[in-house]
């Protein structure tokens, strides 16, 4: 099934290059193109894209308030968001306001189109680049609040590892690695945190991860 695209950049030499690209791949079409924030919501409304690509610096809505409205108003699109080494507050933002991915501008465009496929198939994905900076955003913060560990009662010693992990921007291969079991055993654990923790995709047991500590422990 072909995944329906949404590019929303208020830059149009990005939404050509990615136009470009996408035009000559099978199973990926891009639906529209927003300039801005209020555009991106609006078309996503009108359109219904599958993955909406979205810069995160533009006038008028930002990126942070477009996902918002995005992932609360239409349920189904996901967002993928496209952003820059020093966009750490903005990306930050964007976690919590429901985005599903996390790419870099300077990543080779196969790889953006990989990941438009994987955050579409229902699973979230985030530059490792993109994860180091956030952890060292974050850690250097001080707490607004107290760790919420306790809703990490509920989880094994095994499956905190495995928690600590992704919030490190490891990948299930690198997991499996680091803690060496198998792949598809990194798997199930990934499932059973996502069951326990009530969290949507990857990227929220991310935001748990920083948020209960486990990251700034573990450096």
């Amino acid at each position: 099934m072909t995944i329906r695209v949404l590019l929303t950049d208020d830059q149009p030499l990005v939404r050509a290059a990615l136009q470009m690209v996408i035009t000559d791949t099978a199973d990926i079409e891009v639906v529209g193109e927003a300039g801005d924030g209020a555009e991106a919501v609006r078309l996503t409304e009108e359109l219904a894209p599958d993955v909406v690509v979205m810069d995160l610096r533009m006038p008028g809505m930002d990126g942070i308030e477009a996902t918002r409205l995005i992932t609360t108003r239409t349920g189904s699109a996901r967002v993928v968001v496209l952003t820059t080494f020093d966009d750490d507050d903005y990306v930050y933002g964007a976690l919590h306001a429901g985005a599903s991915g996390f790419l870099v501008k300077d990543m080779a465009l196969d790889d953006i189109l990989s990941a438009i496929r994987i955050v579409a198939a229902g699973d979230a994905l985030i530059a490792p680049a993109v994860t180091r900076r956030l952890i060292k955003e974050f850690t250097a913060r001080p707490a607004a609040s107290p760790p919420r560990r306790a809703e990490l009662g509920a989880i094994t010693a095994r499956e905190r590892e495995v928690l600590t992990l992704v919030g490190r921007g490891l990948s299930n291969t690198e997991i499996a690695s680091e803690l060496c079991i198998s792949i598809a055993t990194a798997k199930t654990y990934l499932t059973r945190l996502l069951a326990k923790l009530d969290a949507r995709d990857r990227v929220q047991l991310v935001i748990l991860a920083y948020e209960a500590g486990l990251v700034a422990t573990s450096q």
